[in-house]
């Protein structure tokens, strides 16, 4: 089963924006392995609370990264 799993700051994607990453990604597993993945293919969109995510030892937040609070924009 093909599987994808997408992690963003929480409240930077709407609705529609994550039903556009589900269906371009669902779109391109089939594309690579055929029609017959579309069916058990899962794809995850997780948002994680501001701060709770880091890189390179640093804890990450949308203020840091120049994005406010970022609700509803994507």
């Amino acid at each position: 089963m093909p599987f994808a799993n997408f992690k963003f700051p929480e409240g930077i994607l709407d609705h529609a924006r994550k039903e556009e990453i589900i269906h371009r990604t669902t779109a391109m597993f089939v594309e690579y392995f055929g029609e017959g993945v579309r069916p058990y293919t899962m794809v995850l969109v997780e948002e994680v609370a501001d701060g709770g995510w880091g890189r390179a030892d640093e804890t990450l937040t949308l203020e840091k990264m120049g994005r406010g609070t970022g609700k509803g924009r994507g």
